[in-house]
Formats: structure tokens, C-alpha cells, sequence
């Protein structure tokens, strides 16, 4: 409820979380799936795994191992990439959950990070905080 009214009266919030997702994505060296850099989503971000890696697996293994479920790639980018949502019953320490889910089961999955994803959202997070909100 908190994190529903938190996005309709402050719209900056979905943009935080947006920003830490896609902070943890750049430092994990993956690439963005997004066809126009300006119109990134402010409720999902779509992470673009290696060409020999199935993104579909790493979900499994994410879901699996970690239980974190997250969208998948839809049609032609059907197993190349998924997605991590952050809209609804979200907060910082749920984002970096599931992003802390997403960078173990890369690694468990054989994908080669450059860096902490999470590491690099919580100094986001740290930097950009959510104003309190009283309800």
C-alpha cells in the first residue's frame, strides 16, 4: 500500500527505482533492452543476457534457487532477455532483493559480471533517497 501511494504522489519514485535497476544492469556490463535510449520504462527493466547463455534458464535458476520470479522476453527476444519489474508492492530492500537474486543466478548461471549490480544500486539508492511519506 506504502509503495502505491508512494507512485501516485510522488512519480520521481518509479524513476529512482528505474535508475537503481538500470545502475545494477550497466555495472553488471549487460546490455539494456530498450529500442530508444530516452524512453527507458519506469516500471521494468530488461536485461540482455550473453548470445550463449538462455535467459529463460537463468530465470528458472533464479526462481528456483532464490525465489524471485521475473518476467521473460517476449517474441523475438524470447530467451535472450528478462525482466525485472518495479511497480506495485516494491521498496528499495525488495529491488535490491530481487536484483541481489538476479546477480547470484547469473553467476550461478555462468554469466561473467563486470562488477556488483547490487553494490552499485544501494550507492544509487544511497544518493537518491525516497522522500518519507506519512500514511
Amino acid at each position: 500500500m506504502r509503495s502505491m501511494c508512494l507512485l501516485l504522489c510522488c512519480p520521481m519514485v518509479a524513476n529512482i527505482w528505474s535508475e537503481a535497476a538500470k545502475t545494477a544492469v550497466n555495472a553488471w556490463g549487460l546490455p539494456i533492452q530498450c529500442a530508444d535510449v530516452n524512453a527507458f520504462s519506469p516500471i521494468l527493466t530488461g536485461v540482455v543476457v550473453p548470445d550463449e547463455i538462455d535467459a529463460d534458464q537463468v530465470r528458472r535458476v533464479i526462481y528456483e534457487r532464490f525465489n524471485c520470479s521475473l518476467g521473460t522476453g517476449l517474441g523475438k527476444i524470447k530467451g535472450r532477455m528478462f525482466r525485472i519489474g518495479h511497480l506495485g508492492d516494491c521498496n528499495d530492500l525488495t529491488l535490491i532483493a530481487a536484483i541481489a537474486g538476479c546477480e547470484m543466478g547469473l553467476r550461478v548461471s555462468g554469466v561473467n559480471l563486470q562488477s556488483s549490480g547490487v553494490g552499485a544500486a544501494m550507492d544509487f539508492m544511497q544518493k537518491n533517497p525516497i522522500p518519507a511519506l506519512s500514511i
